[in-house]
């Protein structure tokens, strides 16, 4: 996690002049590019740019940035967010009674490793109660038993006010095994993101790794992505696979895939927390 400075994300039109125009405004007002990262899509013809600074003066506030760079991003027709880079976002995670990501979360979190600060935690179920408490992070049950339950849009009314109420930056849908309306969805554009299990998408429904090791699969794997109306079709942030065989049993081919899905989605997070994320289009530009 960056411990100084500024992030500015970019995304326009790709044309001459968008490094010089932002390196110059940077040179004005006496900062210092610590790292940049750049991307020209030939496919779309927009260009991508993530540049983390650090101020060289006590009057170079957020805001006061925000409104110096106006000029330019309108300019050049710019998708531009500019972050403080010491700030950490605050992060609502969701689960249901799969807990390994969740419990992966709060560890890396812990640890230093995550640069985030989980404001709480929401689940169908109580079985983490416990789980929470011990990390002291508040723990909201919010019963729900399937997608067509009559509670449904209460469940989610509430869900919706707690994020409004602590101000969360990110969703994080730990192994939630509920599918969000499309209004919420639309709430959450680009502030959302889901894991799963992405190497076995022709074993819908319950059981995958038990169908997965009928068929013989020899990868196992897991994506992380940002959610949308569309059903695990949201833009992909990161993947991870690792290779199994024959002799594997079905619990084993799942306690792969959980390792999986952990390492995916903390990976995303981190990503998503320190700014590297660019949407374009239906995909994703990362700046690792």
């Amino acid at each position: 996690m960056s411990t100084q400075g500024f992030i500015l994300k970019i995304s326009c039109p790709d044309r001459p002049g968008i490094v010089h125009a932002v390196s110059q405004f940077l040179f004005h007002q006496t900062a210092n590019i610590l790292d940049s990262a750049q991307f020209s899509d030939t496919f779309t013809n927009r260009f991508f740019m993530r540049v983390h600074f650090a101020k060289t003066s006590q009057e170079l506030s957020l805001k006061k940035l925000q409104d110096l760079f106006k000029d330019i991003g309108n300019g050049f027709q710019m998708d531009w967010e500019l972050f403080d880079a010491t700030s950490k976002p605050k992060v609502l995670i969701m689960v249901s009674k799969l807990g390994h990501c969740l419990n992966d979360l709060l560890f890396r979190t812990h640890s230093g490793y995550l640069p985030i600060e989980i404001a709480g935690i929401v689940s169908n179920h109580q079985d983490f109660q416990n789980l929470a408490a011990g990390y002291k992070i508040p723990f909201h049950h919010m019963p729900l038993s399937s997608a067509n339950d009559e509670r449904k849009h209460e469940q989610e009314e509430q869900l919706l006010k707690l994020i409004d109420q602590e101000n969360i930056d990110l969703v994080v849908l730990a192994r939630y095994m509920q599918i969000l309306s499309p209004r919420v969805c639309q709430k959450l554009s680009g502030k959302a993101i889901n894991i799963h299990h992405s190497f076995l998408p022709s074993f819908k429904g319950a059981k995958p790794y038990w169908q997965a090791h009928q068929r013989g699969v020899k990868l196992i794997g897991a994506t992380a992505h940002y959610v949308t109306t569309d059903l695990d079709e949201g833009p992909i942030i990161e993947q991870g696979v690792e290779r199994v065989d024959h002799a594997m049993d079905p619990d084993q081919l799942a306690s792969v895939g959980r390792d999986v899905e952990c390492m995916a989605l903390s990976r995303a997070v981190r990503w998503h927390a320190e700014h590297r994320i660019l949407l374009n289009g239906k995909s994703t530009v990362v700046f690792q």
